[in-house]
């Protein structure tokens, strides 16, 4: 079986090529290009039709080609039976001209191998169509395979050739001689049209009423191709040897039998001893009742058994037919109407085109797509049609797919999208827009839809640019954002502005408010705000549109304005507009509502700003003070023991200038942390008569100690008279084991460390100091760094050196102290005159640059840096020391 198949395939292939080659062959083929095989036609479906086109226009065509190699079987003479009766339908069917006959686009051609002609394009014959597949290629096409009439293309189809039919008898004085589905042609655009003008005769009187028609006598001998389908045959053809026009109308009969039988002929006829067949077919046709034609629908049931009478001048002409009630279908008049346009002017045309639109849904799609759009295509050459046209193209193009359109639609609109006389071809592509952007593809919507919309907001018309301003928010989702922002919203605005008309401005508004939900954010704050300030006109539908246009931006989730905006440009803008006169009392409430609604957000989102600011900086305040408090931990100075003395007493130059650890005030922790007691303090509430009675021995005063330089600073000495060890022993009440250096000191400064925890200028100031002969050796005691936040800690366990001095005085507070005078606070230092506890040594009140006491206290006059700029540069002994001392502190 598979081998058969494979047989057949090869077989149908080598014919296929073998047709192809003889048509190339063919003069035809100097002007057309031969395509594909698509149908059969003519008498036993012998002509093989080719879709094909003109090679100088394009134009498509169809190319009828018959083989010669079909009649190989047959004598020569047969053979030139054949091709002579082939040749004489053709012939005649060129000279014939009517739109139900089918149209030669170029004459027969003949070469060795084949005929060939050229019509206009053809789908497929009705015989085809009807389910006889003779002759075509394999396998069949499903366009023919699955092709079924619509009760309108039936009763049209029928109608056309009942018209082509009328033309042949009264017109031409013919009879057609074998109308037969074989010899009607369904072209592309499924109109019905009559070939196969073989066996046709004319009359022999053609000038007399009563035409009188030759006819020959069946010839069973001849080739089947020489004789006509016996099947559609009527029967005074081979019973009495007579035709005339009535013998079509029997034919007519039988072809409508057929398209409501699906394709079976009413009888069927032995070729071989076709008189006993006719004579049996009399009889039945005699007899024909109501049940033989069942399946023919029954308004055109009775006139179809007119058609089959055996009596010839029973069955109605052609013309009668034509105007039978089955043939008043509304689409097949409407049909009937486009096919006979041309005759009709522009006043009738217009009234058609306007009743179009009630009618096209009742039509099948296919009958619309391919017999009325055509028609309606072709009168866009028309301007004054065009408006009338437009609408009905248009529906149609909402029932066609995406690539119908395109194929279709697309290409014939695309003159019109540049027409703009008359004005009503804009208004209705305007209202069809969302069909033009959804079905358009992107590059035509770009170079051709989009234009035309741009033209209409430029046009000089004001019905135009308002209609355009309604239309644009409906296909505002199908424009591309590019061309919105960079071409629309442009044209838009220049409309707002340059218009002098109300409506114009007012309706300009309202399309931005509702199109912007399609921009971006920033677009709108940056170009559609700034726009409204320009807009010259007060009107109040103009402030309500540009009120309307803040608040949708204002509400908008996607869009918003920010505080920003608010403060800066929109409230000042808004505020103002609000109070104009021309706004009555609903629409100033309108204003202040919105303004108080912006404000309220202004004041919530400035509000909910600064608080979170404030947290931040309290956070951080917070983690600043832990840093701190860390650095103070690793940083800060444990004060030694008892067990330490030694120790002690060498750093205590250091410790009198540092006054202890000293209090960070900074950032307002000053009550926060407890003061460390310092040095000092303990000095203070030592017993001062342990001091008196320690020893001093009478030193040698070198005569070279003297202060080279002490410039003007935040920093108190407490003392700074260098001394000679080698001759004098200083206790001083501390340690007689003080170590002194032979030379100067240059000593840096930290001056953001205060004595006495009192604010100093900050800095590092380099002290330096003359050349004594001899110093001692204040090593400098670890201070923790300026602004260093001090953590509470224990005071310093100060009982040994309570201990080494002896009793206790009472203890004086800072505040007392803050309240005496400098020579009592002094005295509490220094013994009376001829005490011999006191070194000689100059002590001084700590002093900054102003000459304020370290304790905060005004200082007095005497404590400025002037009056230490010489300080005594000998010291005799303990008694003078004390006088001097008295001299100098009053």
């Amino acid at each position: 079986m598979e081998s058969m198949l494979n047989k057949l395939k090869s077989t149908v292939t080598k014919v296929t090529a073998d047709v192809t080659s003889a048509v190339m062959g063919n003069p035809v083929t100097r002007e057309f290009d031969v395509g594909r095989h698509i149908a059969s036609g003519g008498n036993g479906l012998a002509w093989k039709i080719f879709n094909g086109t003109k090679k100088s226009t394009k134009q498509e065509v169809a190319v009828f080609v018959f083989d010669k190699k079909l009649i190989d079987k047959y004598q020569k003479f047969e053979k030139d039976q054949i091709i002579d009766s082939l040749k004489r339908g053709v012939q005649q069917l060129t000279r014939l001209r009517h739109p139900r006959l089918l149209t030669v686009q170029h004459p027969l051609e003949e070469s060795r191998d084949c005929l060939a002609f050229c019509t206009e394009p053809v789908f497929a014959s009705l015989a085809n169509v009807l389910g006889n597949w003779e002759n075509l290629p394999s396998p069949v096409s499903p366009d023919i395979k699955d092709y079924n009439l619509y009760d309108v293309e039936t009763k049209y189809g029928l109608l056309q050739v009942s018209e082509g039919l009328s033309f042949l008898h009264s017109s031409v004085k013919m009879v057609h001689g074998n109308i037969t589905p074989e010899n009607i042609i369904l072209n592309k655009s499924g109109a019905w049209k009559i070939m196969g003008f073989d066996f046709c005769v004319s009359s022999s009187n053609p000038s007399e009423q009563e035409p009188k028609f030759p006819c020959k006598e069946w010839d069973p001998n001849l080739p089947s191709l020489c004789l006509p389908n016996p099947e559609y045959l009527a029967p005074e053809y081979i019973l009495s040897v007579s035709c005339e026009t009535a013998s079509d109308m029997y034919s007519l009969g039988t072809v409508m039998y057929a398209v409501f039988n699906k394709g079976k002929p009413i009888f069927e006829v032995n070729k071989q001893d076709i008189y006993k067949s006719f004579s049996r077919q009399l009889d039945q046709l005699s007899r024909l009742g109501s049940s033989s034609l069942s399946n023919i629908p029954e308004e055109v049931r009775e006139h179809v058994k007119l058609l089959l009478n055996v009596t010839p001048t029973v069955r109605p002409d052609a013309d009668q037919m034509t105007k039978i009630p089955f043939f008043d279908d509304v689409g097949a008049v409407t049909l009937q109407y486009f096919d006979t346009l041309f005759q009709r002017d522009n006043l009738q045309k217009s009234q058609f085109f306007k009743g179009l639109p009630k009618v096209l849904p009742k039509l099948p799609k296919r009958v619309i797509v391919q017999r009325i759009l055509p028609c309606l295509t072709s009168e866009f050459v028309n301007p004054d049609m065009v408006p009338f046209v437009l609408p009905n193209v248009l529906l149609i193009a909402e029932e066609c797919t995406k690539e119908e359109y395109v194929k279709l639609i697309l290409p014939e609109l695309g003159p019109v999208f540049k027409q703009q006389e008359p004005i009503q071809i804009l208004l209705i592509f305007l209202q069809k827009m969302d069909l033009l952007l959804t079905k358009t593809p992107p590059d035509e919507i770009k170079n051709s839809v989009l234009p035309m919309v741009y033209r209409a907001l430029e046009a000089p018309s004001i019905q135009i640019q308002e209609l355009c301003l309604n239309i644009i928010p409906t296909f505002a989702n199908l424009i591309d954002y590019p061309s919105m922002k960079n071409a629309l919203i442009p044209r838009i605005k220049n409309a707002c502005l340059q218009t002098s008309s109300l409506a114009v401005r007012v309706n300009s508004l309202v399309c931005l408010g509702k199109i912007l939900e399609y921009l971006d954010k920033w677009f709108v704050l940056d170009d559609i705000l700034p726009f409204l300030q320009q807009i010259p006109s007060k009107e109040p539908a103009v402030l309500m549109g540009i009120l309307g246009i803040y608040k949708c931006t204002f509400t908008h989730k996607k869009l918003g304005i920010t505080k920003e905006q608010l403060a800066g440009k929109v409230l000042p803008h808004l505020i103002p507009l609000s109070i104009e006169n021309n706004l009555n009392l609903n629409q100033f409430n309108s204003f202040i509502s919105v303004i108080k609604e912006m404000l309220n957000r202004l004041e919530s989102e400035h509000k909910t700003k600064l608080e979170q600011l404030q947290i931040m900086q309290e956070q951080q305040k917070s983690l600043d003070i832990g840093n701190q408090m860390n650095a103070s931990e690793e940083t800060k100075v444990t004060n030694v023991g008892s067990q330490h003395i030694d120790k002690v007493f060498n750093n205590i130059g250091a410790d009198f200038l540092t006054g202890g650890e000293s209090e960070n005030k900074e950032d307002g922790l000053q009550n926060k942390h407890k003061r460390t007691k310092d040095l000092t303090d303990t000095l203070m509430d030592n017993n001062m008569s342990s001091l008196t009675s320690l020893s001093v021995s009478t030193p040698k005063i070198s005569a070279s100690s003297t202060f080279t330089s002490v410039p003007s600073m935040g920093l108190g000495m407490m003392f700074s008279t260098p001394v000679d060890n080698t001759k004098r022993n200083l206790t001083n009440g501390l340690n007689a084991n003080m170590g002194f250096q032979t030379s100067g000191f240059n000593m840096p400064v930290n001056t953001n460390q205060n004595l006495f925890s009192s604010p100093s200028t900050p800095g590092v100031t380099k002290m330096t100091l003359g050349t004594p002969s001899t110093l001692p050796n204040f090593s400098a005691v670890s201070v923790p760094p300026a602004g260093a936040k001090q953590t509470q800690q224990r005071p310093t366990d100060m009982s040994a050196l309570n201990n080494l001095f002896g009793p206790q005085k009472p203890k004086v507070s800072m505040n007392q102290l803050s309240q005496q005078k400098p020579n009592q606070w002094l005295n509490q230092f220094v013994p009376p005159q001829g005490s011999p506890g006191m070194g000689s040594s100059v002590m001084g009140t700590p002093m900054n640059m102003m000459g304020q006491s370290a304790f905060g206290m005004q200082a007095n006059p005497f404590f400025s840096p002037q009056n230490f700029a010489q300080p005594p540069t000998t010291m005799t002994n303990s008694s003078s020391a004390s006088n001097d001392l008295k001299d100098l502190f009053g």
